[in-house]
């Protein structure tokens, strides 16, 4: 049989908007300040001046965050704040609403679904006849920047470093936030310390954590979006990653643990994370451990200004080195914190790795978390982890992480 095709004549509509305003109620309060955003837009401005652009197309979740205090939910659809000399504008897609607005520090509009490419309609109404755009290349594909000529025929510039340098450097009002954050974590790991027990589903125990973040984000924050926060605990082999989803999985008496509690106060991302033994651990794994703990206060001495991020690394796998344990390490020794998630956000120019040789400068903030991963089937098998906040402040570095760490505090009874 052949199939049969029905062709019929289309709809008619009324004429829809390709974009519109939609000020839905009144401004949320946002978690900083007026004067706090005009900071950002203003070394913005200075990066456009910089590069000679006439306006930026900020497209990440971060970026976007960080300039307007919107924080926006893709789902497939782009989003992006436009700045040119005078204005800042987030662009939202309609199925939003008015929240967006709400929830930006400036103007938004909203494209609707109407017809294909709206989005990119209101962009080019915002920028108008700019030549030059500052773009961050790190997230725009190769899709969407053949839009961005097709639309604009701007020449795209890419700004992504120079943005990221800015967020590097935190203000007194993040900083202030981050320590919240740091605050809520330890909160976290109480209760994920208390809901350990064998026979306990790796999940029940994430979900004790996470649970009482909520409570105390809504409790002190209670102008703040709530969402995001998260609980990674793992337990036996799931612990040789470090970010390796929660299982079913029910704890055993001499279980390797691994605590890691991610506290999210409206896109800022803090975390604590913690080796932990359900009982005695034997004489391997302790020896793996105390090393572990061994580089995780050598790194906390070796964070202070002028220090640099290959610098710290170097250190700490010359400490490993000795210990025939350098084979071992996972991953770099730390990284920053702002605007960032496990899926979206990173400064990469600021993590402790041997090819970053950036050099840490006050209103930093860094962690330090070194990692040893020894497979199974070799003694002292699992993963350990400890990690530590710490802010390069007026008076040194101050480490806000509170949460005891090691053999002493960290054996919980069988």
């Amino acid at each position: 049989m052949t199939a049969t095709v029905q062709m019929r004549a289309a709809p008619i509509y009324p004429a829809r908007p390709d974009f519109f305003t939609f000020h839905n109620g009144e401004k949320a309060p946002l978690p900083f300040s007026r004067a706090e955003y005009d900071r950002r837009l203003a070394g913005l401005r200075c990066i456009m001046a910089d590069h000679d652009l006439d306006a930026v197309l900020v497209t990440s979740m971060h970026g976007v965050a960080y300039y307007s205090g919107f924080l926006y939910c893709a789902f497939g659809r782009p989003y992006a704040c436009v700045v040119t000399a005078d204005r800042s504008v987030t662009v939202s897609a309609n199925i939003d609403g008015g929240q967006p607005w709400r929830r930006s520090a400036d103007e938004n509009v909203v494209y609707t679904d109407w017809r294909r490419d709206n989005y990119w309609r209101a962009v080019r109404d915002i920028i108008d006849s700019a030549a030059r755009i500052g773009v961050e290349g790190d997230h725009l594909t190769l899709a969407q920047q053949g839009k961005l000529s097709e639309f604009l025929g701007a020449a795209p510039v890419d700004i992504a470093p120079a943005t990221m340098a800015q967020r590097m450097v935190k203000s007194d009002e993040e900083i202030a936030l981050i320590r919240e954050g740091a605050r809520i974590a330890d909160i976290g790991g109480e209760a994920v310390h208390d809901a350990i027990r064998v026979g306990t589903r790796e999940i029940d125990v994430a979900m004790a954590g996470r649970d009482a973040m909520e409570t105390e984000i809504a409790r002190a924050h209670p102008d703040s979006e709530l969402r995001d926060s998260w609980v990674w605990f793992q337990s036996g082999l799931n612990t040789d990653g470090a970010h390796n989803p929660v299982t079913t999985r029910r704890l055993e008496a001499g279980d390797i643990l691994s605590l890691n509690t991610f506290p999210m106060i409206s896109g800022y991302y803090t975390a604590l994370e913690r080796t932990l033994f359900i009982g005695e651990p034997d004489a391997a794994s302790l020896r793996i451990w105390e090393a572990n703990v061994a580089a995780h206060e050598l790194g906390l001495s070796l964070i202070q200004e002028g220090a640099t991020c290959s610098g710290i690394c170097a250190e700490i796998n010359d400490f490993f080195a000795s210990r025939d344990l350098l084979q071992y390490r996972s991953f770099g020794y730390g990284h920053s914190f702002g605007v960032l998630s496990h899926y979206y956000g990173r400064e990469a120019g600021l993590e402790l790795r041997e090819d970053i040789d950036t050099a840490l400068i006050g209103n930093m903030v860094v962690s330090m978390e070194p990692m040893l991963t020894l497979p199974a089937g070799i003694p002292g098998a699992g993963g350990y982890r400890e990690h530590d906040i710490v802010v390069l402040g007026t008076d040194g570095p101050e480490n806000i992480t509170g949460f005891p760490y090691g053999p002493e505090d960290n054996i919980v009874a069988a």
